[in-house]
């Protein structure tokens, strides 16, 4: 199956056509077009008739509805070997109609599956947009960084609630300049070698001096091994987060490997491409290996939808839904630029303006729950926005955006535009807009997604001061940037609510970052999916899925 032959029967019907215009439709020379042309003219699908001369008619006359025959073709492939081998051709481009049967096909082969011959349990997963990375240091995306945390782990685990607990490390001993960690023997990498201190302690300063964290990590001085399996962190001046530092995805400990980081985490990654990856539960994982032996992730169209099933529950197709938070929606005003923007006053009416319209935010963007209080979840803050007199904005103001974040631009562009603010959007790809870090910003306005790892405390703390935030890439120029970091590394964590709140108020009164929505996602379950949580990012623990096998009597 050719894509491009699917998508020349779409686009051109039988009759009249000239060549070039054919070569437009394929996106390809003429060249390639003449050579591709000949190629399925002597395959059967259609006779093609080439004009004489430049500029002159050619005529095609289609013998086969490709479109028909690949359909077959397609789901024959997915009953004789599998929805692997069949999955690239799911991104063809299909009519509506024949979109919607092969989407239902498909998604009665995802889910969980059992092979009879190795009892292997596996579990297979759409997934609608390309793994960006697999490296700790690089994960800014959530499913990124979901991967990382089944593949990695870290020395302690930071739950919901801000509790710390052991995971690579057994213990410590935190003092107001130090942070003595100790370290589990025998922690096996996925390659078969032990875990040590000395691993550790390359890994962490690999952290501290990459660009992304530096200013995360400068309270730390000096990470140093004391023994094979005792290291020790120091910050002279204090740093109140460094234990739940440690906890972050991107302080997951690794090895550098041949082709990629090697971890110590659940599962191993046997394969990795553009179209698919798996991974392997790891025999050799210090905690209790996982239930399931394979999880396998497949590309899919972005409107594919599914629900996590079980084979054994084919025919109730019985489900249940699980809540997970898909973190909340932020307005950046880039008030340092040079640019309308850097006066209080436009950014006072455009806060005003956002305020107003804020209530048909779900008209664009469904699953978003106006926020008029705070990023906190059960914190309200309560703001007033009086109405000020629109300013005099000489150019129009430039929106940059992503296409995860295409409702909310709209919705933006249509509340501003309403109240006399012209604008301008500069569309960007998610992987460019991830990248976009630059200390010097090309747009006045930025429409952010965030979703906290886990405890959300130390996730705002996070939010306004890693390197691929642009809250923190507009915010490095400024004093108060400064002051506020200092504040965190010597406020304990347990009041640390409250100076996030003090922050967020001081951000939102200078309308330089202004609350948007609050998004959650429902999750569809098979009613015999057992142990679900919700874990890094609102996402499933594979580690622990299980499956209840269902006997018939």
């Amino acid at each position: 199956m050719e894509k491009s032959l699917l998508a020349l029967w779409q686009a051109i019907p039988s009759g009249n056509i000239k060549q070039n215009e054919l070569a437009d439709s394929l996106q390809l020379s003429n060249k390639q077009t003449a050579r591709l042309l000949r190629k399925w003219a002597d395959e059967g699908w259609f006779t093609f008739t080439s004009g004489r001369g430049r500029g002159n008619t050619s005529h095609i006359e289609w013998h086969q509805d490709v479109e028909e025959v690949y359909e077959q073709q397609l789901l024959h492939l997915i009953e004789e070997q599998s929805i692997e081998a069949a999955g690239k051709y799911l991104l063809f481009d299909w009519s509506s109609e024949v979109r919607q049967r092969l989407l239902h096909h498909f998604r009665s082969n995802f889910g969980y599956v059992q092979n009879a011959v190795s009892q292997k349990d596996k579990l297979i997963i759409p997934r609608k947009y390309p793994l960006l990375t697999l490296h700790p240091l690089e994960a800014a995306d959530v499913q990124s960084a979901n991967m990382v945390s089944n593949v990695y782990s870290r020395l302690v685990s930071v739950h919901a609630n801000g509790d710390v607990s052991p995971e690579l490390a057994h213990s410590w001993d935190l003092t107001s300049t130090a942070l003595r960690l100790y370290l589990r023997k025998e922690v096996s990498f996925h390659d078969g070698s032990f875990l040590t201190s000395e691993d550790v302690v390359e890994c962490l300063n690999r952290l501290r001096v990459d660009a992304s964290y530096t200013d995360l990590w400068k309270p730390i001085t000096d990470i140093k091994a004391i023994s094979p399996h005792i290291l020790e962190i120091s910050f002279p001046n204090g740093c109140s987060y460094c234990l739940h530092m440690l906890g972050m995805i991107n302080s997951s400990i690794y090895k550098e490997g041949p082709l990629n980081p090697i971890g110590t985490g659940s599962f191993y990654v046997a394969e990795n491409d553009k179209l698919k990856t798996t991974l392997m539960a790891f025999g050799g994982y210090f905690r209790e290996r996982p239930l399931l032996d394979i999880v396998e992730f497949l590309q899919v169209p972005e409107d594919f939808d599914f629900a996590y099933r079980s084979s054994a529950n084919e025919q109730t197709n019985e489900t249940f839904q699980v809540e997970s938070d898909s973190g909340f929606g932020v307005v950046i005003l880039n008030a340092f630029r040079n640019s309308p923007i850097s006066r209080k006053e436009v950014r006072d009416y455009v806060h005003y303006a956002i305020a107003k319209h804020r209530h048909k935010i779900g008209e664009f963007h469904p699953r978003a729950l106006p926020n008029h209080h705070s990023c906190l979840i059960g914190q309200k803050q309560t703001y007033t926005q009086p109405q000020p007199v629109c300013p005099r904005i000489e150019q129009p103001l430039i929106i940059k955006a992503a296409n995860y974040t295409n409702g909310a631009t709209r919705w933006l562009k249509e509340a501003l535009e309403s109240e006399g603010i012209p604008v301008e959007i500069q569309w960007m790809s998610f992987r460019d807009k991830l990248m976009d870090t630059k200390d010097d910003q090309t747009a006045d306005l930025f429409v952010h997604g965030e979703v906290f790892e886990m405890n959300q405390n130390f996730s705002f703390f996070y939010f306004l001061s890693n390197g691929y935030s642009p809250l923190a890439a507009i915010m490095k120029s400024q004093p108060r940037f400064t002051d506020y970091m200092q504040l965190y590394a010597e406020t304990p964590f347990e009041n640390w609510t409250a100076l996030n709140l003090e922050i967020e108020r001081d951000l939102i009164e200078s309308s330089i970052m202004l609350t948007l929505y609050y998004e959650k996602r429902q999750i569809p379950f098979s009613v015999d999916l057992m142990n679900i949580s919700i874990s890094h990012f609102g996402y499933v623990d594979f580690s622990k899925l299980w499956v209840r096998p269902i006997f018939s009597h």
